[in-house]
């Protein structure tokens, strides 16, 4: 290269100028500081002496000719001192040319050896293009497009290992002016830009290529990020629900744990713990190992671990690091169980993470180096960071796992509902007969309806995971008082500073369940129960005369399977339990009377609450009598359903162990799809890509907020149904209307916008207030607001 502008697309020519450095130089030669002053007049002797450095070149050949004098010119910006510790350049404007650098960054691109190419990392071609057009628009027109994207180095290491560095540039001493190649632009032309980011041909058209001049330099600071990319990876890995099933996916899980640990020849491996048996068992996953169970299946855990590798892993949930096999198969004499079977597969070095949650463990990670001391208890801290998400991905594989059992246990006898049960039979008749007549492989028809109306409806339990981590914290606070009576009563009889420690220890957690309530820290104090207070209290303080009742008490009020006060908790467990019980058998009892007046598809779910789908139409009945009458009926039937349902709720919610609010809602889908009933999956979904769009809405729409605003669409006391097209708007009016003669649904009607789901826009909702008649026997109706009035009177 001889011109920094060869091979080079651009809307700008590049050109190295220190004119704008130079003119921060011109005040400082009036500075108070001598020192200062004298650097700055020396700099501006420079220039003078040498003009083409203030007006600009794009030869390279001119840099090497003046390469003590930039030096001079650069002096500031690269402090000696600091040389060895900063990562930092001198280049031109998205550009891989560099002209001045710091130590260390020249001994990392030493280090990555003679080979290496700098390369900025993860942007496309043409989007440079466009990246300079908005620095253009930024610098000449003041209009800020917002097209700021991080940018990477990726450079190995002297183990081989690939480092991730962030770049950010300083582009003070930048300035861009037009030529007389650049076209005037208007405030439409920068509207017509921002709907046409893809047309490369259109910004090129605005920001003709070396229309403008780059006049300047850029200055690069870059940061180690590896850790950072690495848990980002980590996340990305996990989050699909398919990855898993990718030929590709143990081996990009493995480096990118390699990258987190800077262990080069890192294996990762999973076990999933069976608490029933007490044993870790093998996933079933071919491209999954486990280095603790080798080709076994799975493995007793006592068989498996030694007494303090299984105290660490199932009893206190902590990782086990094992650093020298060999060592350690050495002391041991070669008893150890999981060092004998980490050094019969050559492995040096192990970490073993217990995947938990609430004090449950569910998995174990494995990590194996053949490398001695590669991993260790130092390391092995850097995984809390990435745990949160290999707990979700267990969980989530755990409850496919659960689910999969589940289809296999029903198989054959899977219950069918009797709108559809004669397909299955014809089907199976076809199936029969193939058979019957010598045919090979005979295989059971696909069963699917065609031209169904869908009607989806739920009502949810609104707050329920806040009113869960309220029961847990009454819970705890009600055993932390109970430990702190008998810890101070110990304490006033003999004053020994152990029980000063304890008392301490429970102000802090009583302090963190009121101000500090994390994730974990129900995990935090059920531990303390379990290994510090429970043995304190039944082997050192349970025969003192003076704390005996005490601890007799404390104990009564513990729950003996699960080790701590379940009191608070079962209320909130026994509530949920009882509104989806109340709700189905319901919801159950007036399916009969639908079915009775058109059959139908029905099925319902008991989440948080009770979901239910229903399919209506010709291909279900297998009758010539469908006509859209039904359809309507049957939206209007949904509509006092949902209604009754919320009324039996509140008229029971004194009944129930905590007071909690349900929110109902409606999802109208308009046109008529396919739904196919999944063999492998024993029930019915919808069937093709444009119908799944159906499955996506009804997924997300209850967590979606009303646009502009962060409130959320469902909401207590208030029924919402969920729709796109007007005509859907027209005629669940007219059901409202229709409702509201009747003192089912009140005054307050409100037409909203709901904000953009992921691939969906344009969804509306109306939202009714609900009336409750709290005594069928008594024609009194009553808001929301009235009959929580009612009910605390």
């Amino acid at each position: 290269m001889i011109d920094l502008n060869d091979n080079i697309n651009l809307p700008f020519s590049l050109q190295i100028s220190f004119n704008k450095l130079i003119e921060r130089y011109k005040p400082l030669t009036k500075s108070e500081d001598p020192f200062t002053a004298a650097k700055a007049k020396r700099i501006l002797e420079i220039q003078e002496a040498n003009p083409i450095l203030k007006e600009g070149f794009s030869n390279i050949s001119v840099l090497e000719k003046y390469k003590d004098e930039i030096q001079i010119l650069l002096q500031d910006s690269f402090s000696e001192v600091l040389s060895l510790n900063e990562i930092k350049t001198v280049s031109v404007p998205y550009h891989n040319f560099i002209f001045n650098a710091s130590k260390r960054f020249e001994n990392i691109i030493k280090t990555a050896g003679p080979d290496f190419k700098l390369v900025i990392k993860n942007m496309p071609e043409n989007d440079w293009y466009i990246l300079g057009c908005t620095i253009i628009m930024s610098f000449c027109y003041g209009f800020d497009a917002n097209f700021k994207r991080p940018l990477y180095y990726e450079i190995p290491d002297e183990n081989g290992m690939i480092r991730v560095y962030k770049i950010t540039y300083n582009a003070d001493f930048m300035e861009i002016l037009p030529t007389d190649k650049a076209p005037e632009l208007t405030q439409s032309d920068f509207d017509e830009l921002l709907d046409n980011f893809d047309n490369i041909e259109l910004w090129k058209a605005k920001f003709p290529p070396n229309s403008y001049i780059s006049n300047g330099f850029v200055i690069s600071n870059m940061f180690d990020v590896t850790d950072d990319q690495a848990i980002s990876n980590i996340k990305t890995t996990l989050i699909g629900n398919n990855k898993r099933k990718d030929e590709s996916f143990m081996s990009d899980f493995q480096q990118v744990f390699r990258s987190l640990l800077g262990v080069n020849d890192l294996q990762v491996g999973f076990s999933i713990f069976n608490k029933e048996e007490n044993t870790l068992m093998k996933v079933h996953d071919s491209a999954i190992s486990s280095f603790l169970l080798k080709a076994k299946e799975q493995f007793k855990c006592e068989n498996l671990f030694c007494h303090y590798s299984y105290d660490k892993i199932l009893k206190e949930k902590t990782n086990f690091a094992i650093s020298d096999v060999d060592k350690g198969f050495e002391l041991s004499k070669g008893l150890v169980p999981q060092i004998k079977v980490l050094k019969e597969q050559g492995f040096k070095s192990a970490i073993f993470a217990p995947i938990a949650e609430n004090g449950e463990l569910l998995a174990v990670l494995e990590l194996v180096s053949a490398t001695p001391r590669a991993l260790n208890s130092i390391n092995s801290n850097k995984l809390a960071d990435v745990m949160p998400f290999i707990l979700s991905a267990v969980k989530r594989s755990k409850r496919d796992e659960e689910n999969l059992i589940q289809a296999i246990i029903q198989r054959e006898c899977t219950s069918i509902h009797p709108s559809v049960k004669w397909k299955f039979e014809k089907a199976a008749r076809q199936f029969m007969q193939e058979d019957y007549s010598g045919v090979d492989n005979p295989t059971f028809n696909k069963i699917s309806f065609e031209n169904v109306y869908p009607l989806f409806g739920q009502i949810d339990v609104k707050g329920s995971s806040e009113a869960r981590n309220n029961a847990t914290q009454k819970d705890l606070a009600l055993q932390l008082k109970m430990v702190e009576k008998i810890i101070k009563i110990a304490l006033k009889e003999e004053h020994l500073p152990i029980f000063e420690q304890v008392l301490f220890q429970i102000k802090t957690y009583k302090t963190a369940l009121k101000v500090d309530f994390k994730v974990d820290s129900e995990q935090k104090i059920t531990q303390f129960f379990k290994y510090e207070i429970e043995p304190l209290f039944r082997f050192q303080l349970k025969n003192k005369p003076y704390l005996k009742e005490d601890i007799e008490d404390y104990f009564s009020k513990v729950n003996t399977d699960l080790e701590v006060i379940y009191y608070y908790r079962k209320n909130y467990d026994d509530t949920i339990s009882l509104i989806n019980k109340n709700m189905s058998s319901l919801l159950d009892r007036k399916q009969v009377e639908a079915q009775a007046m058109y059959p139908h598809f029905f099925e319902r779910f008991k989440t948080d609450g009770v979901e239910h789908n229903m399919y209506i139409g010709e291909s279900i009945t297998k009758e010539d009598s469908f006509n859209e009458l039904y359809l309507y009926n049957l939206r209007l039937w949904q509509m006092q359903v949902m209604i009754d349902m919320e009324t039996a709720f509140y008229n029971k919610q004194h009944k129930y162990p905590i007071a909690l609010d349900v929110a109902s809602m409606i999802l109208v889908f308009n046109q008529p799809l396919s739904i196919r009933f999944r063999a492998d999956e024993k029930h019915f979904d919808v069937d093709g890509t444009y119908n799944a769009r159906y499955e996506v809405v009804k997924k997300r729409v209850d967590k979606a907020n009303i646009k502009g605003t962060t409130e959320r669409i469902t909401a207590k006391g208030k029924l919402t149904i969920v729709y796109s097209q007007q005509a859907d708007e027209f005629e669940y009016l007219k059901y409202v209307k229709f409702l509201q003669s009747k003192h089912k649904l009140g005054d307050e009607v409100e037409i909203l916008e709901l904000e953009d789901l992921q691939g969906v826009t344009g969804l509306k909702a109306i939202r009714i207030n609900m009336l409750y008649q709290k005594d069928s026997s008594k024609k009194e109706f009553y808001t929301y607001d009235d009959l929580m009035n009612e009910i605390k009177a």
